[in-house]
């Protein structure tokens, strides 16, 4: 992975979603990042702004922009054939993301795979011109939406030594959110690339407690950057990507404390995991993220939230609201949780009264409340119960004396 000397600066296409843009910052409190209680104000700041409502980055239709003649490189002959539209790649087929070589590479033998660590040189400009982003030595892992998709996508297509120019529509870039306060929301790229080297990523085995931690933090990070941009499959992906090197083996001994570090960057990836999974409405795997936090750590609030929050939504009112009684008992000032425990509390008694409700219909007993008067007219079977019953006790009566009376004779 990148070193520390490789890493762009905050907020460029390599390290969106670090939590450091400030991009990001306001939606932060939804997720585990690396501060100790955030999340269970997710609800009351959703009441504001609730990024559900926002569409993921592949729903949003806006066309590139053509590409400017200046953004191109005059020394290097490319001027007549960036003219000529049949020279550029449709990457995906739609028209919204487009390659186009300036320098030829070393062959297609040379290629990048995916899994690899690439190092590329990276020039980013606005429709206007303007520059956002100049990095020398961007390195990520290829395949992994660490970076831009448009770089993710495009970069495995370019060969050693080739230097590329990508025009990419907002939705394989910052797409409707943009990044503050350089790139407005929507706003198309154009990306000047060159590949620089390609190598194999590391092996997860041999990684120390450290690097693991920081390799794990960083899949972690770049899934918060996706969550707040409402692109919640790209966020379990990156999540999913943090619990494998995790629980990846290791032949390199950790201390306590790096065992403890991991567990922690552990339960933040899997309540992230379930924050995602609950926005797509997988209630199941959402179930199962919160299980595996509370098997770590039982009292851990915000998975007993979670949990509370997925079998309400299945409809297990009488599951739910003993979870979140526990919730709130571990944070009884926590507002978040007194609301919901008090929705639930509501729904569950509204459930009862209509399950109430339909065995009295089932068993031909309406409720009162339902003019018992033109009730006994419609239903005069369903009432006379006691007389039903006397009748029977004085028919049994009347034959058990008829028994002893022959009996008798």
């Amino acid at each position: 992975m990148a070193s520390s000397g490789e890493e762009p600066r905050s907020g460029s296409p390599g390290r969106a979603g670090t939590g450091t843009e400030p991009s990001l910052t306001a939606d932060a409190a939804q997720l585990d990042t690396a501060e100790d209680f955030e999340v269970l104000e997710e609800e009351e700041e959703e009441e504001d702004e609730d990024l559900s409502e926002l569409p993921p980055l592949e729903d949003v239709g806006r066309l590139p922009a053509p590409l400017r003649e200046d953004a191109q490189p005059s020394e290097q002959g490319g001027g007549e054939a960036a003219e000529d539209p049949q020279e550029w790649f449709d990457v995906l087929g739609s028209g919204l993301l487009k390659k186009k070589t300036l320098v030829p590479g070393q062959g297609v033998d040379t290629r990048p795979r995916k899994g690899q660590d690439v190092t590329i040189c990276l020039k980013a400009t606005l429709e206007d011109g303007s520059v956002v982003e100049e990095n020398p030595a961007l390195t990520f892992t290829l395949g992994d939406c660490d970076v831009l998709q448009a770089l993710d996508l495009c970069v495995q297509l370019l060969e050693m030594g080739e230097t590329a120019l990508i025009m990419s529509d907002a939705k394989y870039c910052y797409g409707a959110q943009g990044r503050s306060p350089d790139i407005p929301p929507n706003a198309a790229l154009t990306l000047e690339v060159e590949l620089l080297a390609a190598r194999d990523g590391p092996d997860l085995e041999l990684l120390s407690g450290k690097e693991k931690i920081e390799l794990a933090n960083r899949k972690r990070e770049r899934g918060n950057f996706f969550y707040q941009q409402a692109d919640y499959v790209l966020a379990i992906n990156s999540y999913d990507i943090a619990l494998k090197v995790i629980g990846s083996s290791s032949k390199v001994d950790f201390s306590p404390d790096e065992e403890a570090e991991l567990l922690d960057v552990k339960v933040k990836c899997l309540n992230n995991l379930a924050a995602s999974q609950l926005k797509l409405d997988h209630y199941e795997a959402a179930l199962k993220s919160c299980n595996l936090v509370l098997e770590h750590q039982p009292g851990n609030i915000k998975a007993l939230f979670r949990k509370g929050k997925v079998l309400a939504q299945q409809g297990e009112y009488r599951e739910a609201i003993p979870i979140l009684k526990a919730a709130l008992k571990l944070e009884p000032s926590n507002k978040t949780i007194h609301a919901e425990l008090s929705k639930l509390v509501k729904k569950h008694a509204d459930q009862k009264n209509v399950e109430t409700e339909m065995y009295r219909k089932m068993l031909g007993n309406p409720s009162a409340a339902g003019a018992p008067g033109k009730c006994k007219d419609k239903l005069p079977w369903s009432i006379p119960w006691k007389w039903l019953f006397g009748a029977t006790a004085i028919a049994l009566g009347g034959v058990a004396l008829s028994v002893v009376i022959a009996a008798r004779n």
